[in-house]
């Protein structure tokens, strides 16, 4: 049997045919070979022991170029009877799963952000995300930092502050603290959506949103000078907040294409 992958920084999306699996994110530029490990062998494997897998291909965040052979190498260490493995990188997994063998525009709006041109078969062009303090406009770990920045900065309704706050069990101090001193901030950032949109339709928390992906448009896909191709993406931020996607792009000049929450049917 041959087993699919799709893996974000938060999750992980396995397939077989018409089985699905899931795991958390496998990130081999953020994860050591002992994290990978950990994960593979104590959460996929007792999913997956009863079948005979033959061949695997994981498409996930994190995997350059130079971390094919380390997310393989780990792959193959739980997986030794497997005659065949590779790994890419999850943005041409996600160009696959849109596009096909059309050209496009493919990117993935989820906890992390990127994009590219796509020519039906390969990347042949890909404005840098620069991970989420540099870069990743449009994504969610992005998003929740806009929004505590907002919210901490005046810029949003103080009762909206009070509401954050009462859920998170937190103060600004708490919230300083998790950002700055503990493990996987972008997925804590990213996390803060489920709060964000409960309050979408608070005019500036709506107008915050439409910003992200309006930085999204113009710092990453304008470079490409490309706006007679669709822009299509995947991913859970693109997914539950495809009002405001849109919006963004009607005023930034792109038509969408598809807009799908994970790419891992389209790559079955």
């Amino acid at each position: 049997m041959k087993l699919v992958a799709d893996s974000g920084s938060t999750k992980t999306d396995w397939a077989m045919g018409g089985l699905r699996f899931k795991t958390q994110g496998i990130n081999p530029f953020h994860q050591d070979d002992e994290a990978i490990l950990k994960i593979l062998s104590e959460e996929l494997l007792p999913q997956v022991k009863d079948y005979e897998i033959q061949e695997i291909c994981f498409y996930g965040s994190g995997v350059r170029q130079e971390l094919e052979d380390k997310m393989t190498a780990a792959l193959r260490k739980v997986f030794p009877s497997a005659t065949f493995i590779e790994a890419h990188n999850d943005l041409l997994g996600a160009a696959k799963a849109l596009c096909g063998d059309q050209e496009g525009i493919a990117c993935i709006l989820g906890t992390g952000s990127n994009s590219c041109i796509y020519d039906g078969r390969a990347i042949v062009s890909n404005t840098p995300a620069l991970g989420y303090i540099l870069g990743d406009e449009g994504s969610g770990a992005v998003l929740g930092k806009r929004f505590l920045n907002a919210l901490y900065k005046n810029r949003l309704p103080e009762q909206l502050k009070r509401e954050f706050e009462l859920s998170q069990q937190m103060t600004m101090a708490d919230v300083i603290a998790r950002v700055y001193k503990q493990p996987m901030p972008n997925r804590w950032l990213a996390s803060l959506s489920t709060f964000i949109s409960k309050h979408q339709s608070e005019e500036a928390v709506h107008q915050l949103i439409v910003d992200n992906f309006s930085d999204f448009f113009r710092f990453n896909i304008n470079p490409y000078d490309r706006r007679d191709l669709p822009v299509s993406a995947v991913g859970s931020i693109a997914f539950y907040y495809e009002s405001q996607l849109r919006e963004a792009a009607e005023k930034e000049g792109y038509a969408m294409g598809k807009i799908m929450r994970s790419p891992i049917d389209g790559l079955v």
